[in-house]
């Protein structure tokens, strides 16, 4: 009998073989779908790991920079000149924006911009675009009562120059990315910049950028305060003369020097015409330039002082020597020197007097072409000073090899000279033939406290001796009298030593000179023992070439503020007024003292020891206006003057202690 239990159909097998195949491909299938997706995520989250998270960031995450606050510029009293304050600045999201155009045409409507120049910045800027940076609070209210999408106002620090003009060409400007362009913020645009940091924020989604991690205190990224050797005071007296010297003379331009002789400081800088740093868009090119810094020119007579200077010191003159100015005029080769005023015989006094190019041609020749250069550059002349400054000019003092150049170069022609260069030559002199150098920063302080550069009184060497030079400033006191070439300079109550300029104008053209002149006068105060050295420059004078004339006023004025200011006794007594018959002279106890003796005298009076970031009200009753001005100012105090006259009150009263800066009202009646 058959066994059907293991009987098994013959097509039975074929069917579950193929099964098993099946199953075995698509096992296969899902094992290599399963290698694919491993490997891929191998390759994702290990290979590209760093790029697959930036691209992710990079939709909400955005690195903005902030940027440091930009350092103070002081003046000596810790008067600012440049600060640094927030303001707004307007961006756009223009992939919101509906109507491109439309948006950039009424955005350039009430900002003032180019409707062009905008929907430029618009197509480029995808996601984002600048439409106005540093703006007003008025333009931040107009942009916002528009209405359109995708706006954003993001704070930066703006560049403010409290004193607008003043000191504009020392302290210089800045661009919108707050960066030094002229003047001591470029100079010193690593120190003042400060250390910007760049933090994360999310971007939310409106675009908006969040600080997530904060940031830190504004005032422990602050870039390093600066303290100038400049008074504002002074600085101001300085340009309005300056300005007004210029305007009066009709002048294409002008520079002044004021230097303390005995340091080096440069206690004003000033340059015409002025421009404000706070619109500097709106000044010239050539305005910008710090002309007493960057340009030379030839000086012309004041170079005398120093051929005679020279001459005495290497004894190959005395004061007593007698010198023939040949009648004004003296061949030398194939050309004549001539004088401005004929002339006979004069000794060295007589020559810097009337400023004598013969005799002064004559003195450079029995001094020598070496010793003549050379002592032009003990003086300083042909080198820089090392100020800080861009641009600092050295000028040139050629080596005179024909006999016309010696004698030409002995009264200041044929070679050229920077105005700080002449100040500080004549500060030699001042300071007994000792050579200061000239230094405008005094010193410079990071937010820490810690002094990063400070400077001090640095003698360069000894010129001349100190008696030669001590006796060309007595010689010089000639030239302000009555005989001399600048009378305008003479001052009541100080004695002056000075000596004019007046300078030919070389002609790039024609290689020769031209009809314009670089006029000028430099004086020395008091001539006794010199507290100030003050140089005026005008630079091509329509309504007279002479120094005496148009440059020695603005000396004057200078000088005769800066005084009191600095607390100068007088050298001599006011001049007394002149008689009148029949009436009572009034009791000695009766007596007005000059202004400048009784403003000299309360300073003095209430000199008192207090701390340093205070002072002490003086006393103004009954002084003039203009001297309760000099006697506030001089101790950093802000005057407001009410009315006119004598002082009769004062707020804060006198002896009262203040902060340096603070205001001061006065009121004034007439007696």
């Amino acid at each position: 009998m058959r066994d059907l239990k293991n009987m098994q159909p013959q097509e039975a097998a074929g069917p579950g073989r193929w099964m098993r195949v099946r199953v075995l491909a698509v096992g296969f299938v899902f094992l290599a779908l399963l290698g694919f997706v491993v490997a891929r995520a191998y390759e994702l989250q290990v290979q590209q790991k760093s790029k697959l998270k930036g691209l992710a960031e990079d939709q909400y995450v955005r690195a903005i920079e902030i940027p440091a606050r930009r350092g103070d510029i002081l003046d000596r009293r810790g008067v600012p000149l440049a600060q640094s304050v927030d303001v707004d600045s307007i961006w756009i999201d223009p992939s919101v924006l509906v109507d491109q155009k439309a948006a950039a045409k009424a955005l350039g409507k009430v900002l003032g911009l180019s409707f062009a120049e905008l929907d430029e910045r618009f197509t480029k800027g995808r996601r984002f675009a600048w439409v106005k940076r540093q703006v007003t609070p008025q333009d931040v209210l107009k942009v916002k009562a528009l209405g359109l999408p995708g706006l954003g106002f993001a704070k930066e620090p703006k560049r403010f120059y409290p004193q607008r003009e003043l000191a504009a060409h020392v302290v210089g400007i800045v661009g919108t990315d707050t960066r030094g362009l002229e003047g001591l913020e470029l100079a010193f645009d690593d120190e003042l910049s400060g250390d910007g940091i760049k933090r994360g924020a999310v971007r939310d989604a409106k675009g908006r950028k969040l600080l997530t991690d904060g940031v830190e205190d504004v005032e422990d990224r602050s870039g390093a305060t600066l303290t100038l050797t400049l008074d504002r005071h002074l600085q101001y007296v300085a340009e309005k003369a300056l300005g007004k010297a210029v305007d009066d003379a009709k002048a294409t331009a002008g520079m002044a020097v004021v230097l303390d002789p005995k340091t080096g400081q440069v206690l004003a800088l000033a340059n015409a015409p002025r421009f404000n740093p706070n619109t500097p868009s709106g000044a010239a090119r050539d305005t910008l330039r710090n002309r007493a810094l960057t340009d030379t020119f030839e000086p012309g007579s004041t170079f005398k002082a120093f051929v005679v200077a020279a001459a005495l010191d290497e004894k190959v003159i005395t004061e007593n020597t007698e010198l023939d100015c040949e009648k004004g005029g003296w061949v030398v080769g194939r050309h004549v020197v001539h004088d401005t005023h004929p002339h006979g015989l004069l000794k060295p006094k007589g020559v810097l007097q009337v400023s004598s190019n013969i005799c002064a041609a004559k003195i450079g020749q029995k001094l020598g072409r070496e010793k003549l250069v050379d002592a032009y550059k003990r003086f300083g002349f042909g080198e820089r000073f090392g100020l800080g400054m861009p641009g600092e000019a050295k000028g040139v003092v050629p080596f005179p090899k024909a006999e016309i150049s010696l004698a030409t170069e002995s009264f200041g022609q044929g070679l050229t000279a920077s105005a700080l260069q002449i100040a500080a030559g004549y500060g030699a002199l001042a300071n007994g033939g000792v050579l200061m150098k000239p230094y405008l920063v005094a010193k410079v302080v990071d937010p820490d406290g810690v002094v990063l550069l400070e400077n001090k009184p640095t003698p360069l060497r000894r010129v001349v001796s100190e008696g030669s030079a001590k006796a060309v400033v007595a010689m010089l006191e000639s030239v302000v009298e009555k005989e001399g070439t600048a009378p305008r300079a003479r001052l009541d109550e100080y004695r002056v030593s000075g000596k004019t300029g007046t300078a030919q104008k070389a002609d790039p053209v024609t290689r020769g000179y031209s009809d314009k002149r670089v006029a000028s006068f430099i004086g020395m105060v008091p001539a006794e023992d010199p507290r100030l050295v003050i140089l005026v420059v005008l630079d091509e004078p329509k309504t007279d070439v002479y120094g005496g004339i148009v440059a020695a006023p603005a000396f004057k004025e200078i000088a005769l503020q800066a005084m009191p200011h600095l607390a100068v006794p007088p050298s001599r007594a006011a001049p007394a007024g002149p008689a009148v018959a029949d009436v009572e002279a009034p009791k000695p106890e009766k007596l007005e003292k000059s202004v400048v003796v009784a403003a000299i005298e309360r300073l003095e009076a209430e000199k008192e020891p207090i701390g340093d970031n205070s002072v002490r009200v003086p006393n103004l009753n009954g002084l003039s206006g203009r001297v309760a001005v000099f006697q506030l100012m001089g101790v950093a105090l802000e005057p407001r003057i009410v009315g006119s006259g004598r002082v009769q009150s004062q707020e804060p009263p006198a002896g009262t202690v203040v902060e340096k800066g603070a205001r001061v009202t006065v009121a004034l009646a007439s007696p």
